[in-house]
């Protein structure tokens, strides 16, 4: 068995390469070979990252950390699997495991309100987008494929959640991790919300069209985009 300490370097150094990796590919020109080559080691630093430190939270906690990191795997391994038109068998099982982790959030979240942790806001707040995750896999699977802007929109928003997310554990978690350098409380908050910034300004791009009019018909299998 892998002792919690002994893999901590390893997601020290993942979390350092997702963020980069991260950042660099949402400022990367879409489609290009930078966003492509930098969002694969995204993905790749975000899988070590987010599972070493579900392993650390499992056997040393917090419990929120596990959730995080059960669900940010879920989010960027879901969102690359939009370069397939059509689902395969790991968007079932993505479904059941964020299934299962938002039931575990809701719980851990209605134990903590009940005692008045502050711990159930965040616990709520992850088992709310694990739901509205499933309920985009379950209008995928139904309807057998993605294509269009509801592909880009599933792939845009799980690949920003899931930066969204490391950031937010890196720049708001506990003061230690912040080099002293650049531990500037009124500026830690910035570098967390420019993910959510572009997500929202790519579907704002998504819905209207060059000369600024709303798109017309939803493409097809647009339900599917969650």
């Amino acid at each position: 068995m892998i002792h919690a300490a002994a893999i901590t370097p390893v997601h020290i150094i993942a979390g350092a390469l997702c963020l980069a990796s991260g950042y660099c590919a949402l400022w990367a020109a879409k489609g290009a070979k930078l966003h492509s080559r930098s969002g694969l080691l995204f993905v790749g630093s975000m899988w070590v990252m987010s599972l070493t430190g579900a392993w650390i939270a499992f056997w040393n906690g917090p419990f929120t950390s596990l959730i995080a990191g059960l669900l940010t795997f879920y989010f960027v391994a879901t969102a690359l699997l939009t370069v397939r038109p059509h689902p395969n068998w790991i968007d079932p099982v993505g479904s059941v495991l964020a299934t299962v982790v938002s039931m575990l959030a809701f719980a851990a979240g209605q134990k903590s309100w009940t005692a008045g942790k502050p711990e159930a806001i965040p616990m709520f707040s992850f088992g709310l987008m694990g739901r509205i995750a499933v309920a985009g896999d379950i209008r995928l699977l139904h309807a057998g494929s993605i294509d269009g802007r509801s592909r880009i929109a599933r792939h845009l928003w799980r690949m920003c959640l899931g930066l969204l997310i490391a950031a937010a554990s890196f720049f708001l978690g506990p003061q230690r991790r912040v080099p002293e350098l650049i531990r500037i409380p009124t500026l830690l908050p910035i570098p967390v919300l420019i993910p959510l910034v572009v997500m929202l300004y790519w579907f704002l791009r998504l819905k209207f069209n060059n000369s600024g009019a709303t798109t017309g018909a939803k493409p097809q299998h647009a339900q599917a985009a969650s």
